[in-house]
């Protein structure tokens, strides 16, 4: 095989590895092209106050910032929500405790308080409620209860929510929302992204997965804590110039980008059905665009390999797999994925 073959065969054709791997369509570069621009640490880019006063209205909250990524969103929410040697409360594989690096302790002195999650992704309200530290010196001070709503691709009732958010008015605390695919879980469940949202005070929203947008998050959220997240984004050097232009690609999302989403579910629905009909495949059925796989980790491993070559992305190791939807997949991707997955069990 020459080295031209072999990068052909190589080269991802069927990408699952992510919903973040989505290419800027024409439209939406057109828009990135001619948006009106300032500077925003200035605070006069035009393009990203429209975006950041659409959010703000879409979610029912009074301010919202727009930032370049998720975990910076989620670290500033904590940091708003915290001080240092405050603590917060999250689930064990939520991503703002297990997948950003640990930031909120190291930038934010912040405590984490992971609990264990359910089988259906939800964390127990008696393991939250038992979480809350009383106040003695003894103990950081719980401040914010966050929940990640999708969970690994996961719907989470709105009951839950509302549980939850009885549990910390209660208590006096805050309620942040790790909401990167909070648009997907509004699909799912059939509601409005602010009745999604209405018993959180801080909410971050993803601009960059299903979405499609090349960059970017919005923190939304009460006054104060966003007016004291901006003022740490800058500190983070998170403080962006003539970002306009990414605004433009997240106006033009939320204008074009959600009432497909369904179809992103449709479409891993059927991925699922095609996979599950091998034996040596085991996943539950998404709720959204995310897929889990289990398999023996020794035929996962060759799986994978199998897959790879043959210009199937997924991620994953020792036989646990993930397969991600998005706009880039469309139903010929997902029956070529399923073509190449049934040659490798009739190898």
């Amino acid at each position: 095989m020459s080295p031209a073959e072999s990068r052909t065969m190589n080269a991802i054709r069927f990408d699952f590895r992510s919903d973040t791997v989505t290419q800027p369509s024409p439209g939406m570069r057109k828009a990135m092209g001619e948006a009106e621009v300032g500077d925003d640490v200035f605070g006069d880019d035009p393009t990203v106050k429209r975006l950041e006063q659409r959010m703000a209205t879409m979610l029912g909250k009074d301010a919202a910032l727009f930032v370049p990524s998720g975990t910076q969103s989620n670290l500033l929410a904590l940091m708003s929500h915290c001080g240092r040697g405050d603590e917060y409360i999250a689930g064990q594989q939520a991503h703002l405790y297990h997948h950003e690096a640990g930031g909120a302790a190291v930038l934010g002195s912040i405590q984490p308080q992971p609990i264990a999650h359910q089988p259906d992704g939800t964390l127990a309200l008696a393991d939250i409620e038992a979480a809350i530290k009383p106040d003695d010196s003894h103990y950081a001070r719980t401040r914010v209860i966050a929940l990640e709503n999708t969970f690994g691709g996961r719907a989470l009732p709105m009951a839950y929510m509302t549980s939850v958010a009885e549990i910390a008015r209660r208590h006096g605390l805050g309620l942040h929302l790790d909401g990167a695919r909070a648009f997907n879980a509004c699909t799912a469940l059939g509601v409005g992204i602010a009745e999604f949202t209405a018993a959180f005070d801080t909410v971050s929203i993803c601009l960059s997965k299903g979405l499609g947008a090349p960059v970017g998050s919005v923190l939304v959220g009460r006054q104060d804590l966003i007016d004291a997240a901006r003022r740490t984004r800058k500190m983070l050097g998170g403080g962006m110039r003539q970002s306009g232009i990414l605004a433009a690609a997240g106006l033009y999302a939320l204008d074009h980008n959600i009432a497909r989403l369904g179809d992103d579910h449709r479409r891993a629905k059927r991925l699922a059905e095609g996979l599950s009909a091998h034996p040596a495949i085991r996943l539950a059925m998404p709720d959204t665009n995310i897929i889990f796989v289990d398999m023996d980790p020794e035929v996962g491993q060759r799986f994978m390999a199998f897959l790879k070559a043959r210009g199937v992305g997924i991620t994953g190791t020792y036989g646990q797999q993930r397969w991600v939807t998005h706009l880039d997949v469309d139903d010929a991707t997902v029956e070529g994925a399923l073509e190449q997955v049934a040659a490798f069990f009739a190898a």
